[in-house]
């Protein structure tokens, strides 16, 4: 038989991982019948799980959120996954939060059996955490932030940009997304009439929030790759469209994800907007492609300059290897080599 506290954990286990169980069902999984799970469920009530019961064949127990937070049971794997995850929750940036997500690991870890505490030490110990101090966001902001979201409204704030310089926005606020140790805000800047990304650590919320919005459709394929190709571009000091003659998913496959975009011509050519730190980089850049291209001398003159440099660079380069070949083999033919 097995003991009374143990069933009971084993039921509350069950009622955590599906929406809606039979008392035929829980009996069967538990061995035992329906009465005795009459009676464990009352015990459970007891505890402060709310558990509502609806009677008849289709009927059954359903466990749902109460006014306070009962005891929780996890599995194995379920128990080290949220550890790892309050783990990393304590490295996102957002102060109040981190602090409640660390102090909720310590809680947990030191419930962990042995085996499953070694467990996690070894993902902790085969990981290093990265957080810049510096780019800390508030609580109030990150919940100001997230509510504007969540109720479709215009969020109005200050900005200060990489420069120090303090502006007033008018954005539709669309996600938030954590990228490289920072969270940014990806919205459709009202004043500007175009999609932008905002660090959130550098955000002032102005209250009241505007009026409610049509959501839009963002101009990529999901916000992640919209705030990693605008971190990227940020730092360009050149850009350049150049033709490439392949077509465009042979293209896509040689560039960076997300950062540089390509569009098909033809079957056979893509169109390639392109950028890097200066045009001597980018001409080095579109040549690791190994692919050929095209680009217009008059929109792109800095490009083709370097280009041209590099071309004249690598042949100079293969003529001397060529002429070091003639006098090697000069040498090795002289009669007092024989």
């Amino acid at each position: 038989m097995v003991d009374t506290s143990v069933r009971l954990l084993r039921l509350l286990g069950l009622l955590q991982t599906r929406r809606c169980w039979t008392g035929a069902e829980l009996a069967t999984r538990l061995g035992v019948n329906t009465r005795t799970i009459r009676v464990d469920i009352a015990r459970l009530r007891r505890l402060d799980y709310e558990i509502d019961a609806t009677p008849g064949v289709a009927g059954g127990y359903r466990l749902r959120a109460g006014a306070t937070l009962p005891p929780v049971r996890f599995e194995d794997d379920e128990a080290v996954a949220v550890a790892v995850a309050l783990r990393t929750a304590a490295r996102a940036g957002v102060v109040g939060i981190g602090d409640a997500a660390a102090r909720a690991a310590v809680k947990l870890e030191q419930l962990l059996p042995p085996r499953l505490r070694h467990r996690l030490h070894t993902v902790h110990s085969a990981t290093e955490p990265v957080l810049d101090a510096g780019n800390l966001v508030d609580t109030h902001v990150f919940r100001a932030v997230a509510t504007a979201i969540e109720r479709t409204e215009i969020l109005r704030f200050d900005y200060s940009d990489r420069h120090a310089k303090t502006s007033c926005r008018r954005v539709e606020p669309h996600r938030m997304v954590h990228s490289s140790g920072r969270w940014y805000l990806v919205g459709y800047d009202l004043d500007r009439q175009d999609w932008r990304s905002y660090r959130v650590d550098r955000i002032d919320p102005k209250t009241p929030t505007g009026p409610g919005f049509t959501i839009r459709e963002l101009p990529g394929p999901d916000p992640v790759a919209f705030v990693t190709r605008g971190r990227m571009a940020a730092l360009w000091n050149y850009t350049a469209r150049v033709t490439v003659h392949a077509p465009a998913d042979t293209v896509a496959a040689r560039i960076p994800t997300g950062i540089w975009t390509v569009e098909p011509i033809d079957a056979h050519s893509s169109a390639l907007e392109a950028g890097a730190q200066s045009p001597q980089l980018l001409a080095a850049y579109l040549a690791a492609m190994d692919l050929d291209f095209h680009l217009d001398v008059e929109q792109a003159p800095e490009l083709a300059a370097a280009v041209t440099g590099i071309a004249a660079r690598y042949s100079a380069a293969t003529r001397r290897t060529r002429a070091g070949a003639r006098d090697a083999l000069r040498a090795d033919t002289r009669p007092e080599h024989r």
